[in-house]
């Protein structure tokens, strides 16, 4: 996106691919259909210690741009949940489009070159960067390096390595949209649930999510889950409401009801995968069955407390949270305030966006912001 903006305006553009394919990222993402989008965006979808840098870029390039760009190309697509765009074929189509786009703007895209050093000249302020042993040099050096998730996939932490030579400040990194880890008595109690699932809200200090939970053999997954994680801190709770909006044991306080594990087991059945129900009164049936008790209960279903021992890791991790620091930058270019040429992007950047599509908007919309700033310093 930044290229394609830059040599749209008349720069002579190269982008360094360390891979040996461009967009391997975008093709394994939405289950290899690409959610490119999120009709919904908006700057509260997006989390950074400097709240509001992304609401710049975002309202210079939005997904009604980006849906331009996928419709001129004949790209076909659907909405699926919560406004998540996705491609109807293949995420093959995006990395196609944004290729295509390239080579339209006369960008060069070399793959295979991994990048061992960057340096600017002091007397003419541009920089060279050594790749597979060629320098090349530009009075402009945009960095799209990613973070530290999916290592699998080639990430590393080279953007942060560039910022601290520059002395760009970095906010302590994170994994983001990861599933969460359960241990000891939690994870023994849990564990044999792995691959049932529940519409719930998810909740941690004033953060929630409502929509699917997961349980794994290590913890707890599925969106609702990986939406938290990027707020959940250690050694935090988080709490679950297994039924949002329902009222699961109102049968039970009627004149002349059961009222014993059986009827409550019914009654979350009504609601809840059979098993998952069993296991909820296993762990929470009271020692008597009066109106206060059942009204107890009910408060501790839809406020189900689990601790989290920690997350996947970056391996598991969709995001890395943390990054370069925004204030270092300018929310319209991506600019380093200190450091004239040199801009950041995307995932390295202290912006993180929730799950459906919004991390792939940032990615378009301030790599937009850079390439254009770019190409009209000249």
């Amino acid at each position: 996106m930044a290229a394609m903006e830059a040599g749209r305006r008349g720069l002579k553009v190269a982008v360094l691919e360390r891979a040996d394919q461009p967009g391997k990222k975008i093709l394994i993402s939405g289950g290899g259909r690409c959610n490119f989008t999120n009709l919904h965006t908006r700057p509260e979808n997006f989390l950074s210690s400097n709240a509001g840098f992304a609401i710049s870029a975002l309202a210079r390039y939005t997904p009604a741009d980006f849906i331009a760009l996928v419709e001129r190309h004949g790209i076909r697509y659907h909405e699926k949940t919560l406004g998540q765009l996705f491609c109807d074929g293949s995420a093959r189509q995006i990395v196609d489009l944004l290729m295509a786009e390239c080579a339209a703007a006369g960008v060069s895209v070399l793959t295979g070159m991994a990048v061992s050093e960057v340096r600017r000249g002091d007397a003419t302020g541009k920089f060279a960067v050594i790749a597979n042993g060629t320098e090349f040099t530009t009075a402009a050096l945009i960095v799209a390096t990613g973070g530290l998730s999916i290592a699998k996939m080639g990430a590393t932490g080279f953007g942060y390595e560039i910022a601290r030579q520059f002395g760009v400040p970095i906010e302590p990194c994170r994994p983001a949209l990861v599933p969460l880890t359960l241990s000891g008595e939690e994870l023994g109690r849990y564990a044999d649930l792995a691959g049932i699932s529940a519409a719930v809200t998810v909740s941690a200090g004033k953060r929630r999510f409502a929509e699917k939970m997961l349980f794994t053999h290590r913890g707890l997954s599925g969106p609702a889950v990986l939406q938290i994680s990027s707020y959940w801190k250690r050694p935090e709770a988080i709490e679950i409401d297994w039924a949002p909006g329902r009222e699961l044991l109102a049968g039970l306080r009627a004149p002349g009801a059961r009222r014993d594990a059986q009827a409550v087991k019914a009654a979350l059945k009504a609601e809840l995968p059979g098993r998952l129900a069993e296991r909820l009164v296993e762990v929470a049936a009271p020692t008597s069955w009066t109106n206060h008790a059942l009204e107890e209960l009910e408060r501790r279903l839809h406020a189900w407390a689990f601790t989290p021992s920690g997350t996947e890791g970056y391996e598991k991790a969709e995001v890395t949270a943390g990054g370069v620091s925004t204030r270092a930058l300018s929310a319209q270019t991506m600019e380093c305030r200190e450091v004239p040429g040199l801009y950041f992007i995307g995932e390295v950047v202290d912006v993180t966006g929730h799950l459906g599509g919004f991390n792939f908007q940032w990615a378009w919309a301030s790599g937009a912001a850079a390439g254009r700033s770019a190409g009209n310093r000249g």
